[in-house]
């Protein structure tokens, strides 16, 4: 023990990355269908390795958190402002609930159980599985006024707690959404999908990672033209409602260009690109298929933009389709569209939002237009606007700094606050303005997870050491108190959605109350069980204000407690 006391005194740097490759080993370890994670792992290795005796210096921990959670406010923030209107009402009051009523609770079970400041706090982060509050609280401990010692014992027992309560804080959320909601329902996950889908007019399942469909929604198919002869392309077209598109003729050997007014002859051969249900129908009625596609082979894109377009937000597929000139539309076909990396069902009434990611499918002249119409491209790079990423995270920083008095009581965001607020509004800004503030989601994911990780194993190995002590003291009481903490206000919560907000299917309800809770293991277990993207609507619009308002009960425990 006492030459791995001297390698960490020389370098303190080789713990902190045993700590994450540890805990990132630990983290994937199954328990039966639950695993505790790479942070959760993280915080456990690094209380381990921590009794050899390590210190890391509070700088390190404090760049990490910032870059974490601007990351988060970054990446939510155009779907948080956009979330933010009377259509998505019942949405905002679940996320207010849950979040106040989690908030009622960790104060009443702090209270009556005599928990100081950083358990409570802790208490929150782990039961809510909200790893964030573990910063904004600490940050906020810091802020006291009190000594180093105390300072550090409270940041300490954050940690703790958090370890001992994080575990059935994710097992609680995916017992509630995925097994204890469809029977409090009455309607499994799956059969609520197909029914939601059924009434919003028919949709397709989709594929997950790494997974593709035998049966492609877009397809390309060369005919020999038999009974579309005399007709000319743009009849074709529109007899299908434009749900085809022919791309290429080639007659008598040479290549035309298919203009809407030009008139299909008998044995000319054409590409025709469209939707495969549509496409069955069409064959019959322009000719037999052929295998020969010498000279009218035509390379198709996909191409990803950002939807921006002006007075279209929150408008249904739908009526964006009938609002669009035809000749902009022609040749393209939307192959998929996701808000905050979760993909939505392709249904005539699913509703476009500003910050929707839609991908693009058509030629490249095609797709370029379409782009160009939606809003702007979202290009395929790997460079990261530092200006723009270093600019907020100051800005934020400074926010952090501001102390208001009220009623003699100092209030401050901190800078976990202030950095949650600057990506916020630098994310949404970034939406509104695309020219600037580029950073991938790859970028953005790293500094989520390395920042977060990086932090909490900072905060085990300079507080490991007083961890074990605790959890000697009142391990099992915390570990109850979790317990509660993680069912009480899922269920008051479900409860809250099925007879006051009238939420009436058992997905969209299990999509809303686990983005509540920003409990994404329970959310991929709803989608496994629906086998549908259908909860995910209701999921991006609750887990982007999840992310902000259980954030921010770090310092309100601190300050409440």
């Amino acid at each position: 023990m006492d030459w791995l006391h001297q390698v960490f005194q020389k370098s303190p740097e080789v713990a902190l990355f045993a700590s994450l490759a540890l805990g990132y080993l630990i983290g994937q370890i199954n328990f039966g269908k639950f695993q505790l994670g790479g942070v959760g792992g993280s915080l456990l290795a690094a209380v381990v390795i921590s009794q050899a005796g390590v210190q890391i210096d509070n700088g390190v921990k404090a760049v990490m958190f910032a870059v974490f959670i601007y990351a988060v406010g970054y990446d939510s923030g155009p779907q948080f402002f956009n979330s933010l209107n009377r259509k998505t009402l019942r949405e905002i009051a679940m996320a207010v609930f849950l979040a106040v009523s989690a908030l009622v609770t960790v104060v009443v079970c702090a209270r009556i159980f005599g928990l100081n400041k950083g358990l409570a706090a802790g208490l929150a982060g782990g039961a809510l599985t909200q790893s964030a509050i573990i910063g904004t609280a600490g940050d906020a401990i810091a802020r006291l006024g009190l000594s180093p010692g105390e300072t550090k014992a409270l940041q300490g027992d954050v940690a703790v707690a958090y370890a001992v309560t994080y575990v059935f804080g994710s097992l609680g959320a995916i017992l509630v959404c995925v097994n204890l909601l469809p029977r409090f329902m009455g309607q499994s996950l799956s059969d609520a999908s197909i029914e939601a889908e059924k009434k919003l007019a028919g949709g397709a399942p989709v594929a997950g990672p790494g997974q593709t469909s035998a049966l492609p929604m877009l397809v390309g198919r060369a005919f020999r033209v038999r009974g579309a002869a005399g007709r000319t392309i743009a009849e074709v077209e529109m007899a299908e409602q434009d749900m085809i598109a022919i791309e290429r003729i080639r007659r008598a050997g040479k290549a035309l260009e298919p203009r809407p007014d030009v008139r299909l002859e008998a044995g000319d051969i054409v590409l025709v690109v469209g939707r495969r249900e549509v496409m069955v129908g069409a064959a019959s009625q322009i000719g037999e298929e052929v295998a020969d596609t010498d000279g009218i082979s035509v390379v198709m894109q996909k191409r990803r933009g950002v939807f921006t377009r002006r007075g279209m937000n929150h408008t249904t597929i739908a009526a964006v389709r009938a609002t669009v000139d035809r000749d902009l539309r022609h040749g393209v076909f939307i192959h998929e569209i996701q808000r905050v990396g979760k993909p939505l069902p392709i249904l005539p009434e699913t509703q476009l939002e500003h910050g929707d990611v839609i991908t693009f499918y058509g030629s490249p002249q095609d797709t370029k237009r379409a782009v160009e119409a939606a809003g702007y491209e979202l290009p395929y790079t790997d460079k990261t606007d530092f200006i723009y990423m270093g600019v907020g995270i100051v800005l934020g920083l400074l926010i952090g700094l501001i102390v208001v008095d009220v009623g003699g009581i100092p209030l401050t965001l901190g800078s976990g606050g202030g950095c949650l607020l600057a990506g916020l509004l630098f994310g949404w800004m970034r939406g509104k303005h695309p020219m600037y503030g580029v950073m991938p989601p790859a970028a953005s994911q790293l500094l989520k997870d390395f920042g977060l990780a990086a932090f909490v194993a900072v905060v085990g190995l300079n507080s490991g050491l007083q961890a074990v002590v605790t959890v000697k003291e009142s391990g099992l009481t915390i570990f109850l108190l979790g317990v509660f903490v993680t069912l009480f206000p899922l269920l008051l919560t479900m409860l809250f959605g099925r007879y006051v907000l009238r939420y009436d299917n058992a997905a969209i309800l299990a999509g809303a109350l686990s983005g509540s809770r920003s409990a994404n293991p329970a959310f991929g277990g709803v989608l496994d069980k629906a086998a549908s993207a259908v909860p995910t609507v209701p999921f991006a619009i609750t887990y982007a204000l999840a992310n902000v308002l259980l954030t921010l009960l770090g310092p309100l425990v601190v300050g409440l407690v």
